[in-house]
Formats: structure tokens, sequence, C-alpha cells
């Protein structure tokens, strides 16, 4: 069941219990009690709402830096990532195989914002190599989440 708890709610933050246990076929307390299991075991780590942010006023960007480091002895690269993902301006940090040893997402409200968070404070910590940022121009897909509708072309037909 707690699989199956997971595939939905990943799809889903917003079901509700009674919902979950009625497509589960399962009491909606065995469903409350496996959900503050995961909680406390930390499986499931928070809910999020996915939002588009070019709908609404609000101007956002979003980047994502491959990090090159030096792992340090006994620590791997642990220590480094997390005195990355300790900075408020940063989404996520993931180790990741390739050319680059860490992919860094943030946001800011300008190019400008970002790229002065790279040079000053991501850039200059101990252990960093090099970096490379490469910002979000425009996204279509996220989290499984289409956020872009297909373009229907309107004109009118014409025939000779």
């Amino acid at each position: 069941m707690r699989e199956q708890i997971l595939g939905i709610i990943e799809k889903n933050s917003r079901i509700n219990i009674k919902e979950l246990a009625i497509i589960l076929g399962a009491e909606e307390i065995d469903i409350a009690n496996e959900l503050k299991a995961m909680e406390e075991e930390g499986v499931i780590c928070g809910y999020h709402t996915m939002i588009d942010w070019e709908k609404t006023s609000i101007e956002k960007v979003t980047a994502l830096i491959e990090v090159r480091i030096t792992p340090q002895r006994g620590q791997g690269y642990d220590n480094i990532a997390e005195r990355i993902y300790k900075y408020p301006e940063v989404n996520s940090v993931y180790l990741i195989s390739g050319g680059y040893d860490l992919l860094v997402t943030l946001e800011g409200k300008s190019l400008k914002e970002v790229s002065k968070f790279v040079s000053d404070k991501l850039s200059t910590l101990e252990g960093v190599l090099s970096t490379a940022t490469h910002f979000i121009l425009k996204k279509y897909k996220d989290h499984g989440t289409i956020l872009t509708r297909k373009y229907e072309d309107t004109r009118e037909k014409v025939t000779p």
C-alpha cells in the first residue's frame, strides 16, 4: 500500500485521505497512519505546489549550475553540497555523473542577481574548481506536468 500511496500523492499532494482510502480500498485511519509514519521516517519530505511563474506578474529567473569540485578526504562531496544547499537562493543540489560533480538549481529576480550569486558566493567556495551556468528560458514540462499548450493554428483555411 505504501508504494501506491506515494505514487498517488506524488502526482497530487492535495488529495485528501478520504479519496485515497476510496481509491486504494482501505480505511481512512490506515491511510492517515501510513502517511504519518512515512513523514516521521523522512520518506515524505514535504508537500509542494507547482506554479507557472510565466503566467504571473512576478519576475523570476531559474538557473541550472553545473559545479566541478574537489572532493574532501573522508567526506566526499557531502560537506560542500551541504554548504551550497544552505543558501536560501538554492532550490536543489544533486550529485551527478559526467564532466561536473554537482547540479545546483536556483531562482532569482534577474539574470544579474543569479550571476552575482554564482560569482560572489558559489564560485568562491573552497573546493569549487569551476561552474557552468545555464538559464531556463522556457519550461515545457516540469515534474511530470505539462506547462504549455500545443500551438493551435486559428487562421482560416484558404483553398483554391
